[in-house]
């Protein structure tokens, strides 16, 4: 009986210490089985630690696919503190290679973290310093890819671009604006420690990084050269205190080229001032435009039918008075009797002065208003000034003449030329754009930019007329520097006086010329400005407008710009060179062709009497006594 109740007592115990074991055998069943993989993942996520790998930044292209913004690929240097058994000797040879002082990289030797990337000191190293850490073969000791922003044609568009940080963020420009495109998804090599940073016996993993999305430009690179160019032209000519150019394709908005000085090379951009780097001029710089808002108040006055331009007189004397103070013509004497068009040619305030009065306050303010002056374009950039147009309560007579002809009225390049191309274009005011597309690594367009109508200024037989107006302004008027034989050319000169202080600067202008190609169906609008230009005349016919002609030339070769029938035939001047139509002379004799081409000098070849082909063909202008050739079977 007494052995029965032990062998109980024994069974109790033994079931007792039966159920714990039981419970754990099947815990660790069930952790095995079923909560394995959580369980590992978060082992991992101990144990793992990540050697990031920088993703390219995306690149920012023309509109023909010429990148303007790209990378290059560099080595940085990381440490793994724990991991390095002679700190002494891994410390000296760092400095040495890095040339840096010991107790400097002593700092991140010692550290006691993870993972030390060694900075700044250690970013970016060149391919000489990388390849002599690499051959020591330090443990602990890594490098690891990192991408590194690139411009390939230096201060090329640089205010546009901007320029990004070190870490690869956008600072300014283009790439401060559309950085969450631009920037891309860091990868990284995860490899596998203790918390003492010893390598557990774990496969590494590879975390490959993704590039940022590419930024497509309407900006066509050849436009964009030829402003670049001429920029340096001008520093070197005139030494201006700034200069700066657009190009629009008026019928979208699209910017062809935006270019000014001083400028600065963004792979340098640490080297340059504050306000060199933040100043994107074409679209920041704000001051009175002169006589290229002359346009603007000239398309008013026909709109609103208060003038007949090719029938209406105006009689100037060269001078004006309004309300007790004397507006100037430039020509002292004044240009006498006059249409309102040869107001338009010969510049002539106190002609714009009568188109102001005629007009009155509310409808003159009312249009540069709808032009979209006094505030800003809209343009896809950051900076953008808004220019300052007065209160209609604060313009009196005086404002209102002033106003008229472009002194008053503060405004920016990119309003000038938005609003100039609303003139030309049919009397659409379209917003600027400069951003074509947005499109991922596989180049499918995420996201598209187009063409934005803000509103109508003006009617179809405005601009029309607007067009043949400043046509006759290069032909015949200010603008004659501007002129290409074959080529239809609009344009405006402008020389506005600077302010400071609340007085006007003495000898020292704005001076501008306006442009539009080909005039009767415009491509293309070019704005041009140079800011207190040192040995020249002061005027912009001799300042601006030759220079506009060679950037004109260049759009005109990049665009395709045919050549058609001139509507208006240039005023010739003394510098000027004759040309004359080559006639077609093709099945002539050869002495019949020797007069036929009196007025040019004659190779001919061959042995026949009768012409079958020459050079230039039949209708082309070239100048007195060039040579023609002519082919004779």
């Amino acid at each position: 009986m007494f052995l029965q109740k032990i062998n109980k007592r024994i069974k109790i115990i033994l079931l007792l210490c039966m159920i714990p074991l039981f419970s754990i055998i099947l815990k660790v069943f069930y952790i095995q089985v079923f909560e394995y993989r959580k369980l590992n993942t978060k082992a991992k996520d101990l144990w793992s630690r990540n050697l990031t790998i920088q993703a390219d930044r995306g690149k920012i292209l023309d509109r023909n696919g010429i990148v303007l913004a790209d990378n290059l690929t560099t080595t940085s240097l990381v440490l793994i503190p724990n991991q390095i058994k002679d700190k002494e000797k891994t410390t000296k040879e760092l400095s040495e290679i890095l040339n840096i002082s010991y107790e400097t990289m002593k700092k991140h030797v010692y550290k006691k973290t993870s993972i030390e990337r060694v900075h700044p000191e250690g970013r970016r190293l060149s391919y000489k310093k990388a390849d002599k850490i690499n051959s020591l073969k330090l443990d602990g000791v890594y490098l690891v890819k990192e991408s590194k922003r690139y411009y390939p044609y230096n201060d090329l568009l640089s205010h546009t671009l901007g320029y990004v940080g070190i870490d690869n963020q956008g600072l300014s420009g283009l790439e401060l604006q559309y950085d969450k495109y631009l920037t891309g998804k860091d990868g990284a090599i995860k490899y596998f420690s203790d918390a003492h940073g010893n390598n557990l016996n774990m496969t590494d993993v590879y975390v490959s990084p993704t590039s940022g999305m590419n930024i497509n430009l309407t900006i066509d690179i050849n436009i964009q050269k030829s402003l670049e160019r001429e920029m340096d032209n001008i520093n070197d000519m005139f030494s201006p205190d700034m200069a700066l150019a657009i190009v629009m394709n008026p019928k979208t908005g699209e910017i062809l080229g935006m270019a000014s000085t001083p400028d600065y090379n963004p792979n340098n951009y640490k080297k340059y001032n504050v306000e060199t780097l933040s100043r994107n001029l074409p679209i920041w710089a704000s001051y009175e435009p002169g006589s290229t808002f002359k346009v603007i108040t000239m398309s008013s006055a026909v709109e609103e039918k208060v003038v007949d331009i090719f029938k209406d007189h105006f009689y100037d004397s060269g001078k004006v008075k309004v309300d007790g103070s004397t507006l100037k013509c430039w020509k002292s004497h004044g240009h006498g009797d006059q249409t309102f068009l040869e107001v338009l040619q010969n510049s002539c305030n106190p002609g714009f002065v009568k188109l102001g009065q005629l007009l009155g306050k509310e409808r003159l303010f009312s249009y540069i208003d709808k032009f979209g002056f006094g505030e800003k374009t809209g343009i896809d950039l950051s900076g953008e000034g808004t220019g300052i147009v007065f209160p209609l309560e604060r313009v009196g007579n005086v404002e209102l003449a002033t106003s008229a002809f472009g002194q008053g009225p503060s405004v920016t390049p990119i309003q000038q030329v938005t609003a100039v191309s609303a003139v030309v274009n049919g009397g659409y005011l379209y917003k600027p754009y400069i951003v074509k597309d947005i499109s991922d690594n596989t180049n499918t367009v995420v996201k598209e930019y187009k063409k934005t109508l803000k509103r109508k200024v003006i009617s179809s037989k405005t601009s029309s007329i607007m067009r043949i107006a400043l046509e006759n302004v290069v032909a015949k008027g200010g603008g004659k520097s501007a002129y290409i034989e074959g080529y239809r050319i609009g344009g405006k000169t402008g020389t506005a006086q600077k302010q400071e202080n609340g007085s006007y600067l003495v000898n020292n202008y704005i001076m501008s010329f306006m442009a539009i190609v080909p005039s009767n169906d415009p491509e293309a609008v070019l704005y041009l400005a140079i800011d207190n230009p040192k040995h020249t005349a002061m005027l912009s016919s001799y300042t601006t407008t030759p220079i506009a002609r060679r950037i004109l030339l260049d759009i005109i070769d990049t665009l395709k710009i045919e050549k058609q029938p001139d509507e208006i035939t240039k005023d010739l001047e003394w510098n000027d060179k004759i040309t004359y139509e080559v006639p077609n002379v093709i099945g002539m004799t050869k002495e019949e062709a020797k007069k036929t081409l009196f007025n040019f000098q004659i190779e001919s070849e061959g042995e026949g009497n009768i012409v079958f082909e020459q050079s230039p063909k039949a209708g082309e202008k070239i100048e007195d006594q060039s040579k023609v050739r002519i082919l004779l079977k």
